[in-house]
């Protein structure tokens, strides 16, 4: 038994200096391949920093070459030709000081017509609706009343007591020449007479504003219903009835406007009334269009200034249109003065950062075998605008002689600058 045991230790004694042997073995082999990765992963990072310092040096170098001054931008031929660069010179120009002005459409008050009903009453007929033309006395409508019939009733019997009244006035005027009849008989019925004569001519003029002719009536035709007259040419403009509607003398039936004859109001400030006189020429255009196409000559200035601190200018339209409505808004330019000046194409000025600057031809460079020509930004200062032209202040020390200036394609100049990221100026 004891020699049983002692053989058993060996055995174990052995499988021990076995294990740990292996486990010795295993870590060296661990640590040399742990040892590899991290002098590959050192060369990696070595390469990757070298590549890219490489790379910044190389586009460093590049940078530096490319760069332009602030205020120079170049193209090539086939880039102009592109940009549809167009050269041109400053000119000296006759150019109108313009003054901006909003106003509308009207028509003067001559021309527009409120239809109401003088006595009222119930709409009887019409045929009318918004945007009808009409003729002067052209009936707009029947209309009901029947204090019509009253009005009437009283003229007739008013007139035919005036017949009886006249009769016995004029005899007693006879007998009172000839000393038979009393004078207080003639004085009584001298004065019935001129008050039922008044009564007649009263009754007369109301059956005239109602539109009866007090010659058209009589004992065997009184009219229950009378029509309602245009008093001038034009368009309707309102309708506020239908039939069997009941309208008061203040209620407002029809509105007529006559458009043969219209005018442009303008509201001026009073900054700017000074500059605005009679027979001043403007160009104005409807404010969908964006553009001056009608023509007016200025007939009258308001004197007095309303509360918003502006006056009323009218002017005769010169070019009428049927596209011009009363009411529709307009922008209008008032040519004030004509001065010769240093003038551009309006498009040849561009403005960047709240600054108006132009683009002048400066010089042609060989780069990689291709011409590039180099424009020079050059600060302006933008004066009146007028017909597609605006007036220029140039630098002092600027040759207008000698000088090229961009006058078509000068923004998309502006905008390869700006895309170029070089813009500072």
């Amino acid at each position: 038994m004891n020699r049983n045991y002692s053989s058993s230790n060996k055995i174990l004694s052995g499988l021990g200096q076995h294990f740990v042997s292996s486990l010795y073995f295993l870590a060296r082999y661990l640590r040399l391949k742990l040892a590899i990765l991290l002098f590959g992963s050192m060369l990696v990072c070595s390469f990757i920093l070298s590549s890219c310092g490489n790379r910044t040096d190389s586009e460093t170098a590049k940078e530096e070459k490319e760069v332009l001054a602030n205020d120079v931008a170049e193209l090539t031929a086939d880039q102009a030709k592109m940009a549809g660069i167009v050269m041109g010179s400053v000119e000296m120009r006759t150019l109108s000081n313009l003054i901006k002005i909003n106003g509308m459409i009207s028509t003067p008050p001559q021309n527009i017509a409120t239809i109401s009903a003088p006595l009222g009453g119930f709409i009887k007929s019409t045929s009318l609706l918004q945007g009808s033309a009409v003729k002067k006395n052209q009936v707009l409508a029947m209309i009901e009343n029947p204090e019509f019939i009253e009005l009437q009733q009283s003229f007739l019997e008013s007139r035919s007591q005036l017949e009886y009244i006249e009769a016995d006035y004029n005899r007693q005027k006879d007998l009172n020449k000839e000393k038979i009849s009393s004078v207080k008989n003639f004085q009584q019925i001298t004065s019935e007479y001129k008050q039922l004569k008044t009564k007649v001519s009263a009754l007369t003029q109301k059956l005239a504003i109602i539109g009866i002719d007090p010659k058209s009536i009589s004992e065997n035709k009184i009219l229950r219903a009378i029509p309602i007259f245009s008093p001038i040419d034009g368009y309707v403009k309102q309708v506020n009835i239908n039939i069997g509607k009941y309208v008061s003398p203040t209620d407002v039936l029809f509105e007529i406007m006559n458009t043969s004859h219209l005018t442009v109001e303008l509201t001026v400030f009073e900054k700017d009334i000074h500059e605005i006189s009679i027979g001043q020429q403007l160009r104005f255009g409807l404010s969908d269009e964006g553009k001056d196409q009608y023509m007016a000559k200025i007939y009258q200035v308001g004197k007095i200034l309303n509360t918003d601190k502006t006056v009323k200018v009218y002017g005769h339209i010169s070019n009428p249109s049927t596209r011009l409505i009363p009411g529709i808004y307009v922008t209008a330019n008032v040519e004030t003065s004509d001065n010769m000046v240093t003038a551009l194409p309006s498009e040849a000025i561009v403005q960047y950062d709240g600054k108006d600057y132009i683009f002048i031809y400066d010089r042609v460079k060989t780069e990689k075998g291709k011409k590039v020509t180099e424009y020079k930004m050059l600060q302006v200062k933008r004066g009146v605008t007028d017909n597609g032209y605006s007036e220029v202040v140039l630098p002092v020390n600027f040759d207008k002689t000698k000088s090229k200036v961009v006058i078509k394609g000068a923004y998309t100049i502006l905008t390869g600058k700006k895309n170029a990221g070089d813009m500072s100026c």
